[in-house]
């Protein structure tokens, strides 16, 4: 049995979905000074000279590209420099989520594929910018919206 590869996934339409919040977690954030590439939960994903490099509460490993690091990141020290490795939080918004029981795959915003396992999750920042999350990383970066 092969593993679906989800492509061009919109889960504003997927009843399956709920909507989350990005909890105020603080994660250690380095720049990269080259080109390279990261072993994720997911996969391998490469990132650029400049881009932020994340752990995560459990050890985790994921890039993210620059612009998208600042417009979404807050330095949690004040006066921290911008463009300095040190604590980061994510600014809070809201995300829509799917659990998924199976294994599956799917191509993310920067044209790579990434491999979920079952019970992990898929998350939608807006349509065609998703994020595969491993279970036990989400419930700790993330908690449900309720009574909307």
């Amino acid at each position: 049995m092969t593993m679906p590869s989800l492509i061009n996934v919109d889960l504003r339409n997927d009843p399956a979905a709920a909507l989350f919040r990005t909890r105020q977690v603080v994660l250690t954030v380095r720049f990269a000074k080259s080109d390279g590439v990261v072993q994720t939960l997911e996969g391998p994903v490469r990132y650029q000279a400049g881009d932020a490099l994340m752990t995560g509460p459990k050890g985790e490993h994921w890039p993210i590209a620059r612009a998208r690091f600042d417009a979404t990141y807050v330095s949690t020290i004040e006066g921290h420099t911008a463009g300095t490795d040190g604590p980061f939080a994510k600014r809070v918004r809201e995300v829509l989520a799917r659990r998924w029981d199976a294994a599956f795959q799917v191509t993310i915003a920067s044209g790579q594929r990434l491999s979920g396992r079952p019970g992990d999750w898929l998350v939608q920042y807006c349509p065609g910018d998703q994020a595969v999350v491993a279970a036990d990383v989400f419930d700790v970066l993330y908690e449900p919206v309720l009574n909307r």
